[in-house]
């Protein structure tokens, strides 16, 4: 947790202050006890005749005055420090979740494979919530605890010297009481975070595949499966909180026993008589100085549980911000001109998934000219989503080498390697907005990119009969557009960039044949630059410029569609699946 301090040097000056009020808080809670005391013994005096009752009146009201003044200062100085400490917390978890998202966008997908996205929610959310909540606490309590305690203690054993040992003593059964606590709750919290990230990823999974899980008619399964989730946090959480729930009537018990102890001893000792020193006031303050005591450490008690429970949460968080980037810029990165000409070449590239024990892919060499069609095709599984995902350097490959007008792709910086690509996933994903600002998503979009961006996908017939045209709005993920509307618009949003190498992963296979034949017409006849397209359908890629042939992570075939015919076992096998005798 110390780690995530760091991001509280700006606040310093602030924190100072905040401890500033805080000890001025304790000492004016230190003076209330004293006063009380003397109201006490001047009302006694004025019972017992010892002065008379208006001038014990009148004392008794000066005290109560001094004692009301004491009492709106700290208020004032509670209330002040209560400002500052949400307002340095919040700045403080604002910061955090800022570095986490700034370095999440860093990631390639293999750091996102290797922690999750719904672990990453939890860690961006949850944990940050109690990192700041902890923070919040120990701006207040670090000071205040301690300062109470030793306070209260000193100020005990000014007191009455020989009362205050059994003081000693029920602090001494407090900490046993509490280290029973502390041992049976902390390594609770570890197992607690983890089940967030499972009921998370469980919730999540379930969410997505609402549609599946009603189709085949699962929703007793799926509840089943949430519910042990939720179960076992259920019984962490009881067991957890029964701990606590024990520990605050235990520390009362100690605190109502201490006082009843001390006002025993007191008067069985003779401490306290008729005309003693000690008198009922002191003995009063004592006891309240033994209750400051006690609830002190209980305090401070939350705050020994509060920061191992935070400190697994700051781990999580600095394991987010601290994970090495794995793709990133070379010493001198290359920055690509404005106008590429988009040649790629594939030379000797070899791809394999950490942890793997076989490459995914082998042996790929391929050129892809610009201003040319590329098409990937191939069974499941045989790679070709892989193999386009290591141009934009979603993945790195493992061996070999990808150029870009004869420029590694390692050596080019990566924001001018994306700025020249557009990319188009298998899922369409829009973001809430508008459809102008979702295909207007990259920065070099123009209003006049867009609607031609639109008319060559095929969306502008639809755009042009909502009300809002344009201007219409889209719900988070796209749920209010069909699926073929989503990719069209995906579609327009990679052309709308302008970018001189566009990729195509399986996009159009929520188009119908026609939609799909006038829109690659189109990217044809419209767009200049270097295409690259997986496709599971003939029809989408027979007119390409090249089509390549994988088959279990190797390129089996290259050529153009009446050649694969001829010389490509595998293409012929998919061809006849698909295509009729006449059109083969």
């Amino acid at each position: 947790m110390i780690k995530t301090f760091r991001y509280l040097k700006p606040y310093i000056l602030s924190i100072l202050f905040i401890f500033i009020l805080v000890a001025a808080r304790a000492l004016l809670d230190l003076a209330l006890p004293n006063y009380m005391g003397q109201i006490f013994d001047r009302a006694n005096d004025g019972f017992s005749g010892i002065i008379p009752v208006p001038e014990a009146r009148t004392e008794i009201l000066y005290l109560a005055l001094q004692m009301l003044g004491i009492t709106l200062a700290s208020i004032t100085v509670t209330i002040a420090g209560g400002f500052l400490e949400s307002r340095v917390s919040a700045k403080y978890a604002k910061k955090l979740r800022e570095e986490v998202y700034k370095k999440i966008e860093q990631f390639s997908l293999t750091e996102i494979d290797e922690i999750t996205v719904s672990s990453l929610i939890t860690r961006t959310t949850n944990d940050i919530q109690t990192v700041q909540m902890s923070v919040n606490m120990l701006l207040r309590m670090v000071i205040l605890t301690p300062f109470m305690a030793v306070g209260a203690i000193t100020m005990a054993l000014s007191k009455q010297p020989s009362l205050s040992m059994i003081l000693v003593a029920s602090i001494s059964a407090l900490i046993i009481l509490l280290a029973t606590v502390f041992i049976l709750t902390v390594p609770k919290f570890g197992k607690m975070q983890k089940l967030v990230d499972k009921q998370n990823l469980v919730t999540r999974e379930n969410l997505k595949g609402l549609k599946v899980v009603r189709a085949y008619n699962m929703e007793s399964f799926q509840k089943e499966k949430v519910s042990k989730v939720a179960d076992d946090s259920r019984k962490l959480n009881i067991f957890v909180n029964r701990i606590f729930t024990i520990m605050w009537p235990g520390a009362s018990l100690i605190m109502g026993f201490t006082g009843l102890a001390m006002a025993y001893f007191a008067v069985k000792t003779g401490i306290v008589t008729v005309n003693s020193q000690f008198t009922g006031g002191d003995l009063s303050a004592l006891i309240q100085y033994s209750n400051r005591t006690i609830m002190s450490f209980m305090m401070l008690t939350n705050i020994l549980i509060s920061i191992p429970r935070a400190s697994i949460s700051a781990k999580r968080i600095m394991e987010v911000i601290d994970k090495p980037i794995v793709i990133q810029n070379s010493k001198d990165p290359i920055v690509l001109p404005e106008n590429i000409e988009g040649l790629i070449e594939f030379k000797d590239v070899y791809f394999q998934y950490p942890g793997s024990e076989e490459p995914v892919l082998s042996n790929i060499n391929f050129t892809a000219k610009p201003n040319e069609v590329t098409a990937f095709i191939g069974s499941t599984g045989s790679g070709k989503s892989t193999l386009i995902n290591l141009l934009p350097r979603l993945y790195d490959i493992t061996s070999g080498e990808i150029l870009i007008d004869g420029i590694s792709i390692k050596e080019i910086e990566l924001n001018s390697l994306y700025e020249h690509i557009g990319y188009v996933p298998q899922k369409g994903n829009l973001f809430k907005g508008t459809i102008q600002s979702n295909i207007g998503f990259s920065d070099l979009a123009t209003e006049e990119s867009i609607k031609k961006a639109a008319k060559i996908a095929q969306a502008e017939d639809f755009i042009l009969n909502y009300e809002k045209q344009y201007n219409q709005e889209i719900t988070q993920g796209g749920s209010n557009v069909s699926g073929g509307q989503r990719q069209r618009l995906s579609i327009a949003r990679a052309l709308a960039s302008q970018a001189k190498i566009l990729i195509f992963d399986d996009s159009f296979s929520a188009l119908d044949f026609k939609t799909d034949k006038n829109l690659r017409k189109a990217i044809r006849e419209n767009i200049e630059a270097t295409i690259l397209i997986v496709a599971q359908r003939i029809n989408t890629i027979k007119d390409a410029d090249q089509i390549i042939v994988l088959d279990q992570g190797k390129i089996v075939g290259i050529g153009k569609h009446h050649e694969l015919l001829k010389n490509c076992p595998i293409y012929l096998e998919i061809a006849q699946s698909q295509l009729s005798e006449e059109e083969l």
